[in-house]
């Protein structure tokens, strides 16, 4: 084995061996990377069924990579187009790097949190060419190591995403957020007036076929657990709340709270048409207004990142605030 990624020709499979460079790396990534347009349904189904195999096993979307391992795809997913070598990223600008630099909030050792803007993905996908893990590729040049991505947030959503320096810090603060010993707490702008604090533990099911897929509360789902706290609300039209989530299923936040009643605002996937619409006049974006907004790490350093414009525009317009730094949760 080469462990430079090479691609092994089969008149029955396509052959792949992880590269030294992606060791560490999720499965589900690491395909979607090096298959064009290949999105995350289709790979889910793909390992479910055993179409694609790592070592000749069946695999999770989730399982890391060690370098030299053989994955064993389709032949149809080499003909889908020219495959992109997982080592060898596109070199990054100068504008790159400026741009990066200015999403920075805070550094540790082993660890960059940044502050995600809205419409910004945190991974390729159908139709995405411009994504975080993109820029991590092109930032790390020929370096043997780099960035890593270790959880996610939804592209609308904005705030902190935490990026592992490298493979060994990737799979500490993996195993930190899996563990629920990162505390993270969002800040939402949602509809009408809710109680002063909820719990919500309405499990959650996928539906809805490749690329147009959507949670929906079902007793058939996977267990899903969010808290909310009130911290202020505009008469009985919007309130700001505090959310945080303790499982992390896809686009939980927005699902539970459309389910109890208070949409997120500019949710029109979830929040119909209280949720979707501007209000106010047109004061208020047809945006997202869902913000992660701070990160409590197992060491105690708590990190925040400051709200998007068009968020904090609408808090002005509603006479809302962002909480003081010293503001709790519980």
């Amino acid at each position: 084995m080469s462990g430079e990624g090479s691609i092994v020709a089969s008149p029955n499979w396509w052959l792949v061996e992880v590269p030294e460079s992606e060791a560490g790396s999720r499965l589900d990534r690491f395909l979607r990377r090096i298959v064009p347009g290949l999105t995350q349904g289709p790979v889910e189904k793909m390992l479910r069924s055993g179409l694609i195999r790592v070592d000749g096993a069946k695999a999770k979307p989730a399982a890391r990579l060690e370098a030299g391992q053989i994955l064993r795809l389709p032949p149809h997913l080499r003909d889908s187009g020219s495959p992109q070598p997982a080592n060898t990223p596109p070199t990054a600008t100068p504008q790159l790097r400026a741009g990066f630099a200015e999403m920075i909030v805070a550094e540790g050792d082993d660890w960059i949190a940044i502050n995600k803007p809205s419409g910004l993905a945190v991974q390729g996908g159908s139709g995405t060419s411009r994504h975080i893990d993109g820029m991590l590729q092109s930032l790390a040049g020929d370096a043997p190591d780099r960035m890593r991505l270790v959880h996610r947030i939804d592209r609308d959503t904005s705030g902190l995403l935490l990026l592992a320096r490298s493979r060994a810090a990737a799979r500490s603060l993996t195993a930190a957020f899996a563990g629920r010993d990162v505390e993270k707490t969002y800040l939402a702008l949602v509809a009408g007036k809710p109680p002063a604090s909820l719990r919500i533990t309405d499990p959650l099911l996928k539906k809805g076929r490749a690329g147009l897929e959507s949670m929906v509360v079902d007793p058939g789902g996977q267990s899903a657990q969010s808290e909310m706290r009130l911290i202020e609300s505009a008469g009985q039209s919007f309130s700001l709340v505090a959310l945080r989530p303790h499982t992390g299923r896809t686009h939980q936040l927005r699902v539970h709270m459309a389910h109890v009643g208070h949409a997120i605002v500019g949710d029109p996937k979830y929040g119909g048409a209280r949720g979707g619409a501007a209000g106010r006049g047109g004061a208020i974006a047809r945006r997202l207004h869902l913000h992660a907004w701070r990160l409590r790490l197992p060491e105690g350093r708590q990190i925040e990142a400051p709200l998007p414009p068009h968020f904090l525009a609408t808090l002005d317009a509603l006479g809302l605030a962002v909480p003081a730094s010293d503001w709790q949760f519980a």
